[in-house]
């Protein structure tokens, strides 16, 4: 019963040195890790389901979008705003300026552990160093960072950030995912100074000055080194700018050698570095047959804004049943703001999500997804000898109907059917390859409102 057949969906690549995107199907590509280890992991991970995304960084003071604002490319993400924005050196000095001013006094990572928890989440993917190039954790090889003496945070006992990010959240029994952008706007060796940068690959030919490049190379070497060496236990990285064409197979060996088992998730790279894939902000239509992730914004933007905009808790429910059910895990982020603080919309949203999941978890962790995966307003998943049938209803619709279908053409003639969060069984009676189960009106009555209404089978 439990079938694990999974969909695609296109995503969009960067090829090194390329001005325009090519189109590919990962799951024409993907190939499976043949390190038991690795396999292992994924697996394990692939149960968790839910993780929490974090970009925060010198931005966060500007309320801009990462990083994106340096690029000299013309797209809306790109576009430069404030008193700098008419000249692009002008913008880039007062941009890396910010460094001077981050001093997110409020940062309390045990805080959002614990909401995280609380929210039904199992890991977390945090942003180390994004395109910009500042560095969010303590390398040795940039003064870039937020433990420069550049940096007011600096003088602070939590001045690591990642360090504490990753150590609140372990204490969590989470899995700790650290992204990092391959790509580095501030490093001489990316965009190099004498010839200006026009895109966002880099600035000069890199067959021309190859030692310039291959100093770049090393850099992002030594760089990702620290992180596996110096901060526990890592479970996943996760890299971004894979447009860069960079050989990663020095920096996978020593990171696997360094963390036995590293899921890696070079983002559109090459095949035996994509151990999971990462459709962006949306969720793909049907099934993909491998492991998969939706990396999605809880409001719109995906660092923070003043005033940001926030999906409301049912549509959070119902991504997250309608991704498992599909095979794949939600990555859902948060950007938290220049005084190291969350808006209070961010808490309240995981707040009312783990209410629904403290009741319904058992359809989410550890399932497989049961043919026929998401149809019309049902999703399926199975674990053991459990069918789950969820149904997620539209917005206006708060209470079930006296009577719903659903398909379960291997039920037995003594099974039981409850509603999670509901321990008297309802009455059912089959029809074909579905069954018809009565919702008594008290019943209707009690679970009103929730996002979704989970049905089991057994």
């Amino acid at each position: 019963m439990l079938l694990i057949l999974l969909c695609i969906g296109n995503l969009t690549a960067q090829k090194a040195s390329a001005q325009e995107a090519t189109s590919y199907d990962p799951e024409k590509v993907y190939q499976e890790p043949t390190d038991p280890k690795v396999k292992e992991k994924v697996a394990q991970w692939q149960d968790l389901k839910f993780g929490l995304f974090m970009h925060w960084g010198t931005y966060s003071i500007w309320g801009i979008v990462e990083s994106w604002s340096l690029c000299p490319e013309d797209h809306t993400f790109t576009q430069r705003k404030g008193p700098y924005a008419e000249n692009w050196y002008d913008y880039k000095k007062a941009y890396e300026n910010l460094q001077t001013q981050f001093n997110p006094t409020k940062f309390n990572p045990d805080k959002w552990a614990q909401a995280a928890k609380d929210g039904g989440m199992k890991y977390v993917v945090f942003t180390t160093k994004h395109h910009d190039g500042f560095c969010m954790y303590d390398t040795k090889y940039t003064d870039y960072k937020v433990t420069s003496s550049k940096t007011p945070f600096s003088s602070n006992p939590k001045k690591d950030i990642t360090k504490e990010v990753f150590n609140s959240f372990r204490k969590q029994d989470f899995m700790i995912g650290a992204y990092f952008s391959k790509p580095d706007w501030h490093s001489e060796d990316y965009w190099w100074s004498y010839f200006p940068p026009h895109d966002r690959n880099e600035s000069y030919d890199r067959k021309k000055y190859p030692e310039r490049f291959k100093r770049f190379t090393d850099f992002t070497y030594n760089q990702v080194e620290e992180l596996m060496t110096n901060y526990g236990k890592v479970d996943i990285v996760w890299f971004d700018g894979s447009w860069i064409g960079m050989d990663m197979t020095a920096i996978a060996n020593m990171a696997r050698k360094d963390q036995p088992g590293l899921i890696m998730v070079d983002r559109h790279g090459k095949p035996e570095y994509v151990n999971y894939l990462t459709p962006e902000q949306k969720v793909p239509d049907h099934f993909i047959p491998h492991p998969w992730e939706t990396c999605m914004t809880m409001g719109k933007s995906w660092s923070y804004i003043e005033k940001e905009d926030y999906k409301p808790t049912r549509k959070l429910v119902q991504l997250l049943v309608d991704i498992v059910a599909k095979n794949g895990n939600l990555l859902l982020d948060v950007g938290p703001g220049p005084d190291g603080e969350w808006h209070q919309e961010a808490y309240d949203r995981l707040r009312e999500v783990g209410a629904w999941i403290k009741t319904n978890g058992e359809s989410i962790y550890s399932t497989k997804p049961v043919a026929p995966y998401r149809q019309d307003k049902w999703a399926y998943t199975g674990k053991d000898k459990a069918l789950y049938a969820s149904y997620l209803p539209e917005d206006k619709e708060m209470k079930l109907p006296p009577s719903v279908s659903f398909l379960a053409p291997a039920i037995a003639k003594n099974a039981t059917v409850t509603l999670l969060g509901i321990k008297k069984p309802l009455k059912w009676t089959k029809a074909g390859d579905k069954i018809a189960v009565t919702i008594p009106a008290e019943v209707a009555m009690q679970v009103a409102g929730q996002p979704a209404w989970v049905f089991k089978v057994i």
